[in-house]
């Protein structure tokens, strides 16, 4: 079955505010992200500066999965413009910020990447490329693989299971194909090889309503499946999990399984997780160059604190770095069992 953004479905949840407006009443009768920060002493959550700056350059992508909290497609138009781009390279520039994260979308596919990358680069930053793998071998990037070699970019890429059935499921028919060419093509560069200048992490989020398993245990399995299947190698991997927001809170509500799943990520909680979340050292920018506490508040359109500045144009370090992050129902997701942020699981273990 062809899978639809919502946007094109005309799908009431493609608008923030009715996400927000499902999300709340939802969960009434749950405790608030709040609440259980408050039962383990962690309240209210703050940044502790600002050591990403993780730039969501639009939502255009080559693809359509079913999980996607960003509702990208090929059908969508956003995409970030050249002056936006320059102000966030501006920012680089004159903060020590040393990690610049462009996500999307297929980021690759906005005109500004290169032109972040080089900059990021030229200004002695890490460079991390969200990359979903199949964009390499589309038509039109044959030389993208190359490219991010020669720049030494990170590669962070989108592979939800080792197993064909599974990620075509979840991302496409065919995904999982062009994916493993991918891969292989990377490893042709020296990316996977445990070479610091070629890292290669992969990323597993689940199909269903499930938690990840453990990570390092995870990992163990697609090194081996996918080294004696495929001849694939990789550098580490990151488990994530479903968030509830987008198309995945779509397909809770259309299943009957919101509650359940809120329930599951409630009673997963693990006050261990809270101090490395992702949202307390992370700053995301917005296509327009809006500023929010993560990418998953981003898609939310849930605004910084209202004493902040709201724009890359904006940008004041000092301010920035002590914000009071703003919460809701979705931030279990990131808060369940070893927890889960962008730099994949958070702690050890679930502990009370």
């Amino acid at each position: 079955m062809t899978q639809f953004t919502l946007l094109r479905a005309g799908n009431p949840l493609a608008d923030p505010l009715e996400q927000l407006c499902v999300l709340r009443a939802a969960s009434t009768g749950f405790p608030s992200f709040d609440e259980s920060l408050q039962r383990c002493s962690q309240f209210p959550l703050v940044a502790g500066g600002v050591e990403v700056l993780q730039v969501n350059v639009g939502k255009v992508c080559n693809q359509t999965c079913a999980h996607c909290h960003v509702d990208a497609g090929p059908d969508r138009r956003e995409s970030m413009s050249q002056e936006t781009a320059e102000a966030c390279l501006a920012v680089l520039a004159r903060t020590d910020i040393p990690t610049l994260d462009i996500t999307g979308g297929a980021p690759e596919m906005n005109p500004q990447f290169r032109r972040l990358v080089e900059g990021a680069r030229n200004l002695g930053r890490r460079a991390i490329d969200r990359c979903n793998l199949t964009i390499l071998v589309a038509p039109g990037f044959e030389d993208l693989a190359a490219y991010l070699a020669e720049h030494e970019v990170e590669i962070v890429a989108s592979l939800p299971c080792y197993l064909e059935e599974n990620t075509d499921r979840q991302r496409g028919d065919g995904v999982f194909a062009r994916s493993i060419e991918a891969l292989r093509e990377l490893n042709s560069l020296g990316y996977g090889r445990g070479n610091s200048k070629h890292i290669l992490t992969l990323v597993y989020n689940p199909v269903g309503v499930s938690l990840p398993p453990d990570q390092d245990e995870l990992e163990a399995a697609y090194r081996e499946q996918l080294a004696a299947r495929h001849g694939v190698a990789f550098d580490r991997l990151y488990t994530i999990a479903n968030m509830p927001i987008s198309r995945f809170l779509d397909d809770l509500l259309r299943s009957g399984k919101y509650e359940a799943y809120m329930q599951k990520l409630i009673d997963a909680f693990n006050p261990a997780a809270v101090e490395g979340l992702m949202c307390r050292t992370t700053l995301s920018v917005d296509w327009r160059g809006r500023l929010y506490d993560c990418d998953f508040n981003q898609m939310l359109d849930l605004p910084l604190a209202e004493d902040m500045p709201r724009t890359i144009f904006e940008f004041d370090a000092e301010r920035l770095a002590g914000r009071r992050i703003a919460t809701g129902p979705h931030c279990f997701g990131c808060t369940a069992g070893a927890g889960s942020s962008c730099q994949g699981a958070i702690a050890a273990g679930r502990r009370h």
